[in-house]
């Protein structure tokens, strides 16, 4: 498919993205900051993927492509995928040709590897985001022609420093006052909030353990609203009919198929999620301390390292998905205590991913070829 018209008639970057709203939502914060700057931006990813959708809802040009996905196992690469991943590559190389973008920046995962790799074989100059705290299998394999890595941790293991420039996760920038953001959730405003969520999706993990271990901890404390504690869990559109009956009764535990975001942020004291970048930078945009739950068998172990980053910089504490039953209750009444939550909170603004958008569209600025 030649190129739109429009796309030859300014300065154009390409961001290839796509697979999960990690990898997705950051290329949106940055194209965002790149339109305020004059750019024409094209969102390159996977054909029928959600970021095609998430393009269309947010009004970005998309380009789509097969992308095979590669296998974590002893068995390698489906040849199946294979195919799909060189036909992606043609259809990229073609798209490329005709829109001429002077950079093209990858943001990780199997879906952007076929615009970042037909870029290199064009000469387009490629700058990479590496949004967790250990290189992943993708961008290893880009690597190497790239002009730079635009980092979310200060160390990133299997990258090498004078490579990597810290820019930060690019989050949606947004926020509500409390008591607006508590109205809209449906809470009160008074209690401190504890804000539950195991990713866009939900989490079988979280929804089955998390309402128990909190029901058993609060109510031991004889903690409730009244006393100045209530829960926002977002279990995912799902499982919301496994998580009600847990938590009948419970006039403080509000659980939901799906919560806005911006709001439920706004709202919280602590949030209780697993250890994805995107999840971690928007709990450190607004300065909410956070007990992770690493995904066990995530890509290159990636969330066990963000999580151990995280609770070194002292803006949250790491609990294992088969010790939450044991553990999680100790560690939520830890994190309740006041003075241990205001120093976790400011730990976490201190992680701040404020700018980050603006600061990834400076590095592909500054690599970008006219």
């Amino acid at each position: 498919m030649p190129a739109p018209l429009h796309c030859t008639l300014m300065r154009r970057v390409v961001l290839a993205t796509g697979g999960t709203g990690g990898h997705i939502y950051p290329a949106v914060a940055t194209a965002r900051e790149l339109i305020r700057r004059g750019y024409a931006v094209t969102l390159l990813g996977q054909s029928g993927g959600m970021e095609e959708r998430v393009a269309a809802d947010v009004g970005l040009d998309f380009f789509g492509v097969l992308a095979g996905k590669f296998a974590r196992s002893a068995a390698g690469l489906d040849p199946r995928q294979a195919v799909r991943a060189l036909r992606g590559l043609g259809q990229a190389r073609r798209f490329l040709k005709g829109a001429r973008p002077g950079v093209v920046v990858g943001y990780g995962g199997f879906a952007s590897l076929p615009g970042v790799l037909a870029a290199q074989s064009l000469g387009i100059p490629t700058v990479l985001h590496e949004q967790n705290a250990r290189l992943g299998l993708t961008q290893r394999l880009a690597l190497r022609r790239s002009k730079a890595v635009g980092t979310a941790y200060p160390e990133v293991a299997g990258l090498k420093p004078q490579k990597a420039t810290l820019v930060g996760m690019p989050v949606r920038e947004e926020w509500l006052l409390r008591q607006e953001a508590t109205q809209k959730l449906g809470l009160q405003d008074g209690p401190l909030t504890i804000f539950v969520m195991g990713g866009s999706q939900g989490s079988v993990a979280i929804n089955t353990a998390v309402p128990g271990v909190l029901r058993e901890v609060l109510g031991t404390a004889g903690l409730s609203p009244d006393d100045g504690v209530q829960v926002i869990h977002s279990t995912g559109p799902r499982w919301i009919g496994e998580v009600l009956p847990q938590v009948q009764g419970l006039g403080w535990y509000r659980a939901v198929g799906y919560v806005d975001a911006v709001a439920a942020w706004s709202a919280a004291d602590l949030a209780i999620t697993r250890a994805g970048t995107g999840t971690l930078a928007e709990a450190a945009f607004y300065g909410v301390p956070v007990i992770m739950v690493p995904l066990p068998g995530s890509a290159e172990d990636h969330q066990r390292f963000n999580a151990r980053s995280v609770q070194a910089s002292g803006a949250g504490r790491m609990v294992e998905q088969q010790a939450m039953s044991r553990e999680l209750g100790g560690v939520v009444l830890e994190c309740l205590n006041g003075e241990t939550r205001v120093m976790m909170q400011a730990a976490a603004r201190r992680r701040s991913p404020q700018g980050a958008a603006s600061r990834l569209a400076d590095l592909a600025e500054t690599h970008f070829r006219s």
